[in-house]
C-alpha cells in the first residue's frame, strides 16, 4: 500500500502540479490512514471500508487532533481513492458518497453583502493619499476576484487586462489561472497604476502591482495587516483576514446562482470537493432563513 502511495504522490506532483508542501501533508496523511489499516489486519485497500475510514477519523480526534486537520485528512483519502478507481486498482469508490461528520465539518466565515459593503469602504476611495488608495484597491481586488494572499503579493503589473476584463493569477503549484474581475475593482486599479502607483514606486525595475511606501513588493504580512485595519475601521465583530474575503466571494457567487465548477475554476481549485465546503455554507444560510421566517418552522 506504501508503494501505491508514493505512485499518488508523484502523480499529484507531476500531473497535477501540486506544491510539495501539499504533496508532503497528503503523503503524511495517508501513511497514517495506511498504518490504521495494517493495524486493523486489512492488506490492501480494496478491504478498506466506509467503517475504517470513520473509525481512523474517530481515533484521531480522540489523540486531540483539530477539526481542521480531520477535515484535511477527510479530504486526502476521498482524493485518493478516486485515484485508486482512475487507476483501476479499485472497482468502486467507497468515499463517493462519504460526508464529514457535522461536529468535524468547519465551514468557513465569509461576511454578508452589508459587512463586504462597510469593510470595502473603510479605506477611502477618494483619497489622494497613494497608501490609503492602494489599500481600498487591493481590498477590492481580494472581494473581486476571489485571490489568496500570496496571490495577491505576486500579481505584477502585467497582470492586469483592462481590454477583456481580466487578471492572470499564479496560483498553488505555479498553476496561472485568469479570473474575471469586475468593473468597480478595474476603475480603482486603473487609477492606482495611472495615478497613486507612481507616486510609491523608487525603481523602475520592480514591476509588482501592489508595493510599499519603500517602492517594493507588498509582503504577505503587510497585506494581512491592511485586512485587520480594514475590518476595524469597518466595526466588523466577527474575525477578519485574507482569507474571508475569499470565503466571502465563493459564497456569495454560489448564492446568487454560480454553478459550482465555475467557481472551483476561479478560485484555483485543483479539486471540485475542495470548494464543495460552499455548498455546506449555502444550506446553512438556507436553514437559518427557513428557521427565522417560516411560521412552522
Amino acid at each position: 500500500m506504501k508503494r501505491i502511495l508514493e505512485h499518488f504522490v508523484g502523480y499529484l506532483a507531476l500531473e497535477r502540479g501540486l506544491a510539495r508542501n501539499s504533496t508532503d501533508a497528503y503523503f503524511a496523511d495517508l501513511s497514517d490512514f495506511i498504518d490504521y489499516l495494517e493495524k486493523n489486519s486489512v492488506s490492501g485497500f480494496a478491504g478498506a471500508t466506509r467503517d475504517h475510514i470513520l473509525d481512523f477519523l474517530e481515533e484521531c480526534k480522540l489523540a486531540g487532533m483539530e477539526v481542521t486537520t480531520l477535515a484535511r485528512r477527510l479530504v486526502a483519502i476521498k482524493v485518493f481513492f478516486r485515484y485508486l478507481l482512475q487507476e483501476r486498482r479499485l472497482n468502486v469508490n467507497i468515499t463517493d458518497i462519504m460526508e464529514s461528520p457535522k461536529l468535524w465539518r468547519v465551514l468557513p466565515e465569509f461576511m454578508s453583502g452589508d459587512e463586504v459593503s462597510r469593510f470595502l469602504s473603510a479605506f477611502s476611495g477618494r483619497s489622494k493619499d497613494p497608501l490609503e488608495f492602494r489599500n481600498r484597491c487591493m481590498m477590492e481586488v481580494l472581494y473581486a476576484c476571489g485571490l489568496r494572499v500570496s496571490e495577491m503579493a505576486d500579481l505584477r503589473l502585467g497582470s492586469v487586462n483592462f481590454d477583456d476584463s481580466i487578471i492572470r493569477v499564479l496560483g498553488k503549484g505555479n498553476k496561472e489561472r485568469i479570473v474575471p474581475v469586475g468593473r468597480t475593482a478595474l476603475l480603482f486599479l486603473k487609477r492606482y497604476m495611472t495615478v497613486m502607483r507612481p507616486q510609491l514606486a523608487k525603481d523602475p525595475s520592480v514591476a509588482y502591482l501592489f508595493i510599499s511606501n519603500n517602492g517594493k513588493r507588498l509582503d504577505r504580512e503587510r497585506i494581512w495587516m491592511v485586512v485587520k485595519e480594514a475590518a476595524k475601521r469597518a466595526r466588523i465583530q466577527k474575525e477578519v483576514h485574507p482569507h474571508t474575503l475569499r470565503h466571502s466571494f465563493a459564497s456569495h457567487l454560489l448564492e446568487n446562482g454560480a454553478d459550482l465548477r465555475v467557481i472551483q475554476e476561479m478560485l484555483g481549485h485543483a479539486d471540485i470537493s475542495t470548494t464543495q465546503i460552499y455548498t455546506h455554507v449555502s444550506s446553512r444560510r438556507l436553514l437559518s432563513v427557513h428557521k427565522k421566517f417560516h411560521p412552522r418552522a
